[in-house]
């Protein structure tokens, strides 16, 4: 039996400066088991807040808002007050089991965070990127984008002055550059000019200057003496809301010398980005949102450097793109308004600058570009999709789709783009599922039913089913349908097979049946309904787009997947539930981490920079909140696959009518 009791509803009880006082007196110690942290915080403190101040993670989809059930915790020992909930069973209750966003710590507690809230870098998809990223230098190489790096070192040999030749050695030094390349203007910072004239002295004038592209303008951003051009290495950044990943880069011959990725640690704060702004609002904790991201940013970087056996010093440059809201955090401007009407960001197309004054490390006069972004919810990630899978250079009309918390879309061609970002809600990334989780190991990735009517599934790296990814809920959702287990609204059928049974949240069907190694996993109504809604989100912006457009799914050219979502759909359940349209399946095409891919491309050409630009300029963003239209989509999706079936000619419902 646990050393451990409930003492209350939470309400008050005692008169609010009373407690106030008293919980600035007294202060308890709070030890999560089994990672051993260690944390002392004020009586009253909510479980959730003390682990963020430990540094342990507890999944928390809803940002602490008490209604996505995810942050259960068990109680070892100690008093607490718990709010009461519907999301725990009488089980678990007697289990000691909370919420931990719904409990305060009332003394000296033990708290053990079950293995569901562990983070585990998947290194599936990470062997997918690594394999097609590398490729990408040979592709830029090949005339796409000529090969003319944002940042370059250039070893210059120069002519020492004599009598006859008066020229100044900060002016020499700028002929010696442009006898190399076109460098129209020019600046040379403050403390490199202080040194320069003894440094060159000291060189008899052969010298390697490091320039940066800053817009128009070609700066010197170092000089060393004698000849390192062959040690200049960037950093290429997806700043992912989950994951952020990292590609080395070496800037002398476009080659990518390694990658590395971790999980974004202001996933703390709250799932999704929009989470973290209310919680850093709440807590005036923008400057701590900014140190969480350049902390796992640096993390990167020194773990690259350190296998590489690369100085610091030697990494001139770090590109980053990912959404708007996460670029904010990175330099901390203001995203506020990003969740408020007008619904604006404070920059789109953020100018470089030094790497150090956001605390990045590397270079201490490096420079830290980001790639612009579209609108406060399109940002610079879909950018670099744009830009790596080309279609404002394509005749015929494409689709890119990045499927995550948001559903951000784009179609065009060259001569035209649109854009839109729908919120997909944190079903496929586990959220609001009862046996949700994201892609981990154990996470069922593939599900269907066999001829004979057999459970078939397949779990990321083949361990025992913990929970349902993203995948392997949509293969889920089709399932059920094409089996007839659902109808076309979603609704349970009554057939009377035995996998049916009433749950602490209503009706629910078994998918696997409690084994010796895994838990029984369900699927529940409520489940289900949260699943359409997110698919509906995400095809309704793609309707709203095709039909302001006048296209036709026939007209599509290619539909284009990005995202570690996307890159392990089943194309066919996809079309199925009525997430994508309904194309032949050859049209559609995974292309994985395009962010980190046109983040690398931009780092080798500053054509693919100017291009990224044109790119921002020239699409047309459709704000999906205030559309006429959006409603009237997103409800006509609530279906499966849809209220219009001959959107789906290609679908074939077997027991589902």
């Amino acid at each position: 039996m646990r050393d451990a009791y409930c003492v209350s509803r939470w309400k008050k009880i005692a008169p609010r400066n009373t407690r106030m006082q008293e919980s600035e007196k007294k202060r308890c110690t709070v030890r999560f088991e089994p990672s051993g942290l260690k944390i002392k915080v004020p009586v009253g403190t909510v479980i959730l807040e003390a682990a963020h101040k430990a540094g342990a993670y507890l999944t928390s989809i809803c940002g602490g808002d008490g209604y996505c059930g995810k942050c259960k915790v068990i109680i070892d020992a100690g008093q607490f007050q718990s709010r009461p909930t519907t999301l725990l069973t009488a089980e678990e209750i007697r289990e000691n089991i909370v919420l931990a966003c719904q409990t305060k710590i009332l003394s000296d507690m033990i708290i053990t965070v079950p293995k569901s809230h562990a983070l585990e870098t998947s290194q599936i998809l990470m062997d997918t990127d690594t394999r097609r990223f590398s490729e990408l230098a040979a592709e830029v190489q090949a005339g796409v984008f000529p090969f003319d790096p944002l940042v370059q070192k250039l070893y210059v040999e120069m002519s020492e002055p004599t009598v006859r030749d008066h020229t100044a050695d900060h002016e020499r030094l700028y002929l010696g550059i442009r006898q190399q390349i076109d460098a129209p203007i020019m600046q040379t910072g403050y403390r490199v000019l202080q040194r320069l004239s003894r440094l060159l002295q000291d060189s008899d004038y052969k010298v390697t200057a490091t320039i940066g592209r800053r817009g128009k303008c070609t700066e010197v951003i170092d000089v060393e003496t004698g000849d390192h051009s062959k040690r200049n290495f960037a950093v290429a950044v997806d700043l992912g809301t989950t994951t952020v990943v990292a590609h080395l880069m070496d800037l002398a011959d476009a080659g990518t010398l390694d990658t590395e990725a971790t999980y974004n640690s202001q996933i703390n704060f709250g799932e999704d980005y929009i989470r973290r702004i209310i919680y850093a609002e709440q807590n005036d904790a923008f400057d701590e949102m900014q140190n969480r991201i350049v902390h796992d940013v640096n993390n990167l970087i020194v773990t690259l450097a350190a296998r590489q056996r690369i100085d610091l010093h030697d990494i001139t440059t770090v590109i980053c793109a990912g959404n708007t809201a996460m670029v904010h955090f990175l330099l901390n401007l203001d995203s506020t308004r990003i969740r408020r009407e007008p619904y604006v960001a404070s920059a789109g197309f953020v100018p470089p600058i030094r790497a150090a004054e956001a605390g990045v490390q590397i270079n201490k006069r490096g420079l830290l570009y980001c790639l612009p972004s579209i609108a406060a919810y399109v940002g610079s990630d879909i950018v670099a999709g744009v830009l790596t899978t080309r279609i404002f250079a394509k005749e015929g009309i494409s689709l890119l789709a990045d499927i995550g918390t948001n559903g951000e879309v784009v179609l065009g061609n060259k001569d035209w783009l649109v854009c839109a970002s729908s919120s997909a809600g944190p079903a496929f990334e586990g959220g609001g599922v009862k046996h949700g989780m994201r892609a981990g190991n154990g996470a069922i990735e593939k599900f269907s039913f066999g001829s004979s009517g057999a459970v078939e599934y397949k779990t990321i790296g083949g361990a025992p089913p913990v929970g349902i990814c993203g995948s392997g809920l949509l293969d889920t959702l089709a399932a059920l349908l094409t089996e007839g287990i659902i109808d076309r609204t979603g609704r349970f059928k009554t057939d009377g097979r035995p996998e049916f049974s009433e749950g602490e949240e209503g009706r629910q069907f078994r998918l696997l049946e409690a084994g010796n190694n895994h838990q029984e996993i369900v699927i529940t109504q409520a489940d289900i309904d949260n699943l359409i809604r997110s698919k509906a989100g995400v095809f309704a912006a793609i309707r709203v787009l095709m039909e302001s457009t006048q296209t036709k799914a026939e007209d599509l050219d290619a539909v284009y997947l990005a995202g570690g979502f996307g890159n392990f759909l089943n194309v066919e359940r996809a079309v199925t539930v009525g997430m994508l349209p309904d194309v032949p399946p050859e049209k559609i095409k995974f292309v994985g981490n395009t962010s980190i891919a046109g983040a690398k491309t931009v780092l080798l050409s500053r054509k693919a920079l100017d291009t990224t630009e044109k790119i921002a300029n020239s699409m047309t963003y459709f704000d999906l909140m205030s559309h006429p239209g959006y409603m009237e989509e997103f409800t006509r999706a609530n279906f499966l696959p849809h209220t219009d079936l001959s959107l789906f000619p290609s679908v074939t419902f077997g027991k589902a009518l």
